[in-house]
C-alpha cells in the first residue's frame, strides 16, 4: 500500500535512487539534495514498504504565488496514480492561493497536462543556466 507523507526528512541514498531512476543529472548530488529538500517549503512524497517513489516540492511567497519544482515518480510506478495524488494533494495545500506556477520539462508536457496544468497562453518562456560542477560541489 502506497503511503503519502509531507514531509523534509530524507537521507542521501533514498533521494539518490529517486532521481536516478528518472535519469536527473542532480542524482550525482545526494546531500545537496537533503538539503534542498529541508529548504522547501511543501514537500509531498510516496512511499511504498519504506521505499521512496515518488515526490513533489514547492517553494511559495505565502500568499500568492507556488512554485513547483520537482515531480518525480519511479518509473515502475508511472501510470498508477502516484504523481497525480500527490499533484491532487499540492493543490490541495495550496487552494488559497491564486496560481501554481509549474516549472515543466518538455519531455513530461503530456504528464502534466493530464493532471490539469495547460501552458502559459502568452507563451512566457523560462531561461536557466547550467552550473558547472566545480560550482556545484
Amino acid at each position: 500500500m502506497i503511503e503519502y507523507k509531507q514531509t523534509h526528512n530524507f537521507t542521501p541514498t533514498q533521494l539518490q535512487q529517486l532521481f536516478q531512476s528518472v535519469q536527473w543529472a542532480s542524482a550525482a548530488y545526494p546531500n545537496k539534495l537533503v538539503k534542498a529538500m529541508q529548504a522547501y517549503e511543501t514537500v509531498i512524497s510516496a512511499w511504498d514498504n519504506g521505499q521512496l517513489i515518488g515526490l513533489v516540492s514547492a517553494m511559495d511567497d505565502s500568499v500568492m504565488t507556488a512554485y513547483v519544482h520537482y515531480v518525480l515518480v519511479r518509473p515502475e510506478y508511472q501510470g498508477k496514480g502516484v504523481g497525480r495524488k500527490m499533484m491532487e494533494m499540492l493543490k490541495e495545500h495550496y487552494a488559497n492561493y491564486l496560481r501554481i506556477v509549474l516549472c515543466a520539462y518538455n519531455k513530461q508536457l503530456e504528464f502534466y497536462k493530464h493532471i490539469g496544468f495547460r501552458p502559459e497562453e502568452n507563451e512566457t518562456v523560462m531561461f536557466i543556466t547550467e552550473l558547472k560542477d566545480t560550482d556545484l560541489a
